[in-house]
């Protein structure tokens, strides 16, 4: 059982009032603090072995409180020549520039690069409250960082920042309430990334793997052998595709429905551009991300969006062919183009099977998705509760005073 209740005795910090109960501990007298190193990357003894190394580009995109590995694994030579320090399951990693605050906690024994200040907690300091405490703080970090070429949190500053700590018991209820949240979420998008697979390798199945057929089975195309009675087509002659629309963050109106650029949804407003179904494209900045919208949305105008009246059952599909397209089928193979063209979009080459096998598969994975839907909808709203409690309950506004 969880009770909380509302404090009303404070004292001034530099990170505004806290209970007067909590005690001002420094970084330095809480934590350890240590950073780490890149091994050469020319010497080929250092790298693909079994010590985990993070970089701070493994945390850009990572949805989850606690991170095993990186991209690249280094060798045991590498921690040897290189003097790297192996931290334990339970440190917490913070990124001290390019940029600074992306936070994840340990799971095993890792190693990092030198864009990090890894911080081991010390008896009676809750490495998950210290977790939450610093996303709290992120832009106070960005704020004390200094650098003349880029901003850099240096360990010096770090360990001098004086942080509210309250009893280690209450530590522990704050980190639990805060990490309930946080399991759900993670929980929720686990669901999601199997459904999202699940549908793929129904596509995939149907769409692409073809069981081998004899030649009179098929027939000669641009994407070569197909079925016979399959065609294809261009995309722009199955689904018409629209530039969004232009909206400032300053010009949105809260509301219901997503705003999505090129990189997903970004924000919320009170007006819808398209009813759902509807496929959208990245033309910059993500260029060539594509996301099925199963709510009316406001695409902006840095995608593609598919207008009105086009069946479900084609959106879904072709939402899925676009997903599985390389870049070389729709035009993106060079790096120097800075968007996507509404040209290009149009002309790609898109594999179209009979009707009743496309109702087929939208009567298959559409509940798939539906579900998947709903679950970036919770999601969505347990991360909103949970960012309004988390300042409320690292400054101790709102006590935990059992769990």
């Amino acid at each position: 059982m969880v009770r909380f209740r509302w404090e009303s005795d404070f004292k001034e910090t530099v990170f505004g009032e806290i209970p007067k109960d909590w005690n001002e501990k420094k970084i330095d007298e809480i934590a350890d603090v240590g950073g780490g190193s890149t091994p050469s990357t020319k010497v080929k003894d250092y790298w693909d072995g079994d010590v985990a190394w993070i970089t701070p580009n493994d945390l850009a995109s990572h949805k989850f409180r606690f991170i095993s590995r990186g991209e690249r694994n280094i060798t045991e030579k590498a921690v040897s020549d290189h003097s790297l320090k192996i931290y334990p399951s339970g440190t917490v990693l913070l990124t001290s520039r390019a940029p600074i605050g992306y936070l994840a906690i340990a799971r095993n024994p890792v190693t990092t690069n030198q864009g990090f200040k890894n911080i081991i907690t010390k008896i009676g300091t809750n490495n998950e409250f210290l977790y939450y405490f610093l996303k709290n703080i992120v832009e106070y970090l960005r704020d004390i960082a200094g650098g003349s070429t880029f901003s850099e949190l240096t360990a010096t500053t770090f360990r001098m920042v004086k942080i509210p700590i309250p009893s280690s018991n209450e530590q522990s209820r704050i980190a639990a309430v805060l990490s309930w949240f946080d399991g759900l979420i993670e929980n929720k998008i686990r669901q999601n990334e199997i459904l999202e697979q699940t549908a793929m390798v129904i596509f995939k199945s149907w769409f692409r793997d073809f069981e081998p057929f004899n030649d009179n089975e098929s027939a000669d195309s641009p994407l070569g052998k197909i079925p016979n009675g399959w065609e294809v087509k261009e995309l722009g002659k199955i689904v018409k595709f629209l530039y969004g629309k232009g909206l400032p963050e300053n010009k949105r109106e809260d509301g219901p429905f997503p705003v999505v650029g090129s990189s997903g949804i970004i924000g919320y407003h009170s007006k819808n551009l398209v009813s759902a179904p509807s496929i959208v494209v990245g033309r910059k900045g993500n260029v060539g991300s594509v996301y099925l919208m199963l709510e009316p949305s406001f695409p902006i105008d840095t995608v593609f969006y598919s207008s009105e009246g086009t069946p479900s059952d084609l959106i879904f599909y072709t939402y899925h062919f676009l997903r599985t397209a390389s870049l070389e089928d729709i035009g993106l193979s060079d790096t120097a183009v800075p968007g996507l063209n509404i040209h290009t979009l149009d002309s790609v080459k898109v594999l179209l099977p009979p009707q009743p096998v496309i109702k087929k598969f939208y009567n298959i994975v559409e509940p798939l998705l539906r579900k998947l839907f709903l679950n970036q909808k919770q999601i969505s709203v347990l991360g909103k509760a949970r960012d309004s409690l988390l300042p409320l309950l690292v400054l101790g506004k709102v006590r935990v005073e059992d769990i």
